[in-house]
């Protein structure tokens, strides 16, 4: 027997919306999520490009009203880690920290996680000046320098949130050009106190008392090695899909992102994938939204035709 329709893995945007639709179609539905809801949004401090909020919307209260709205359609929500995912044949079966559940279909929305930069010793400099959010920790920094780590639209976004609260924001880009959207790259040159280190490489840190004190830097251009003065470092240099658990069944590129296209099927039947673990040109919160709603009706569609 099935417990479950359908089980959601994630509770980011993309999860709530298919957990949303699919309990409107009423298909008993399962959301698991290990944290909280909302996922990478939740972390965001303001949100001004999600229709309907023409005055923004902070992440966490977004985040909750696609909560409460799947919720309030009849989706359940468990807090649990996922251990282990067997997805092949008809009967899912998912593997929690808090309990085992079958379903008949799956939807993987575990979404994406920030990449670390790679250099000796960061693991212990979290929480010591090495951060990932700038909503988060940026209030650690009021009056100090930090600097931020990449060229996109995360990377600009962080340094904006900054620059209003650090003394002074370095944007450290390895290459020459932004690849962020050209309102972002324009406030960042309209703030006076954000500088851009362009063609410049991190490739190590300097420690004080265990702490953050500085960045060994590196010109790309030149060769010439320097140092650079700083209270914290934010990085911000892209996302690695959180695919690891399904890649022995589910397709994915070299990347790990999970081959997918606009109706989001996988290779597996009754398998689908939503949001930010999937090959995408554009990830943002609305296309993330836009797959869940995609993914659950291909749920109610494959349940029809495969459970008569």
């Amino acid at each position: 027997m099935y417990e479950y329709d359908v089980i959601i893995a994630g509770g980011g945007p993309a999860g709530y919306s298919a957990a949303l639709y699919c309990a409107r179609a009423s298909l008993r539905t399962l959301l698991i999520e290990e944290l909280a809801a909302g996922g990478q949004m939740s972390l965001a401090p303001y949100i001004e490009n999600y229709p309907g909020f023409d005055a923004g919307v902070e992440g966490l209260e977004l985040a909750s009203k696609m909560q409460k709205g799947a919720e309030k359609a009849g989706a359940l929500t468990l807090y649990a880690g996922v251990l282990n995912l067997d997805l092949r044949g008809k009967n899912k079966k998912i593997s929690t920290s808090k309990g085992d559940f079958t379903s008949k279909t799956v939807i993987l929305a575990m979404g994406a996680s920030p990449r670390t930069p790679g250099l000796p010793g960061e693991s212990r400099l979290l929480g010591r000046g090495l951060s990932y959010c700038a909503a988060c920790d940026g209030p650690l920094f009021k009056n100090k320098t930090a600097a931020v780590m990449g060229g996109g639209n995360s990377a600009l976004g962080e340094a904006l949130t900054l620059s209003y609260i650090c003394r002074k924001v370095f944007l450290i880009h390895r290459g020459g050009s932004f690849s962020a959207e050209k309102i972002s790259v324009n406030a960042v040159n309209d703030r006076a106190n954000i500088i851009v280190l362009r063609h410049t490489e991190v490739t190590g840190f300097i420690l004080e008392n265990d702490h953050l004190a500085g960045l060994e830097l590196k010109d790309k251009t030149s060769g010439g090695r320097s140092r650079l003065d700083c209270d914290g470092l934010f990085v911000a240099i892209g996302r690695v899909p959180n695919t690891k658990l399904c890649r022995p069944y589910v397709l994915t590129d070299q990347e790990g992102y999970i081959i997918a296209d606009e109706s989001t099927c996988t290779n597996i039947p009754g398998v689908f994938a939503a949001g930010d673990l999937r090959r995408k040109p554009l990830r943002q919160i609305i296309t993330a939204a836009a797959d869940g709603a995609v993914a659950a009706m291909k749920c109610e569609k494959y349940i029809s035709e495969a459970f008569i």
